[in-house]
C-alpha cells in the first residue's frame, strides 16, 4: 500500500460527482424528539469519477489510472471542481485562512481550511497542497517563497523564521483531495465505436 502524488486526469475529474459525506446516528425517542450523535469528527469525500467519462479515449485514460494503481491498493490526488482552494472565489490571497499564531518559537503550521463561522465552524486540515499556489502571510507581511517551505505530502508549512508572539499566520492555496478507488473490478460497457459508458467509478477520500 502507499500514496502516488499523481492526480486523476483532470479533465474526467471535471466532470464528476461528489462531496463530503458525513455519518450521524440519530434516535427518535418515543416523545418524538430526537437524539443525535456525530460519529465521525471530520467529514469524507466520495465521488463517482464515471460521470465525467464521455468518450472510449476517457476510457482508456482511467483504464490506465485503475490498472496503474491496482484498484483499491494505491491512493492518488483527486481535483474537486468545487472545493479546491482557500477561497471559494477564483482568486486566492494570503489573507484566506488563519493557520496558526506566533509564540516566538514555532516554526511550523498546518494548513488549515475553515468552513462557517458564526455558529460551529469546521476546520478541514489540508494534507495536500500544490506547492506553487501557497502564499504565506505572517502579520502584516507577506512573505516570498524563499522565506517557507511547503511539504506536499503532509499540508505542513514551515517558516524560516519563527513569528513573533502574538502575531497571526494566514495562508492562501489550492489543494487536492487524498483519495483511493472505492472497487477492485471496472465494469465497462462499450456503448459506440467512439464512446464508452461506464456507470459506478467510486472514489473515496484517504484520510491523513
Amino acid at each position: 500500500m502507499a500514496f502516488h502524488h499523481v492526480r486523476f486526469p483532470l479533465d474526467i475529474a471535471l466532470g464528476a460527482r461528489g462531496g463530503p459525506k458525513r455519518k450521524t446516528d440519530i434516535v427518535t425517542l418515543a416523545s418524538g424528539a430526537e437524539q443525535r450523535n456525530q460519529r465521525w469528527a471530520n467529514s469524507r469525500r466520495t465521488y463517482n469519477a464515471g460521470y465525467g467519462i464521455k468518450s472510449r479515449a476517457d476510457m482508456a485514460v482511467v483504464l490506465e489510472f485503475f490498472e496503474e494503481r491496482r484498484g483499491r491498493l494505491h491512493g492518488f490526488l483527486w481535483r474537486d471542481g468545487l472545493d479546491y482552494s482557500s477561497s471559494f472565489s477564483e482568486q486566492i490571497s494570503a489573507d484566506d485562512q488563519k493557520i496558526g499564531e506566533g509564540d516566538g518559537i514555532k516554526t511550523q503550521f498546518q494548513l488549515v481550511k475553515t468552513y462557517g463561522a458564526d455558529f460551529d465552524p469546521y476546520q478541514r486540515k489540508i494534507t495536500k497542497p500544490v506547492a506553487e499556489t501557497v502564499l504565506i502571510k505572517v502579520g502584516q507581511n507577506q512573505l516570498n517563497n524563499n522565506e517557507f517551505t511547503v511539504d506536499e505530502t503532509s499540508g505542513i508549512i514551515t517558516l524560516n523564521q519563527a513569528p513573533q508572539a502574538g502575531e497571526i499566520i494566514r495562508a492562501g492555496f489550492e489543494f487536492d483531495v487524498p483519495v483511493r478507488f472505492d472497487i477492485d473490478h471496472l465494469d465497462i460497457e462499450l456503448a459506440s465505436f467512439d464512446g464508452a459508458n461506464i456507470a459506478n467509478i467510486p472514489l473515496i477520500e484517504v484520510l491523513i
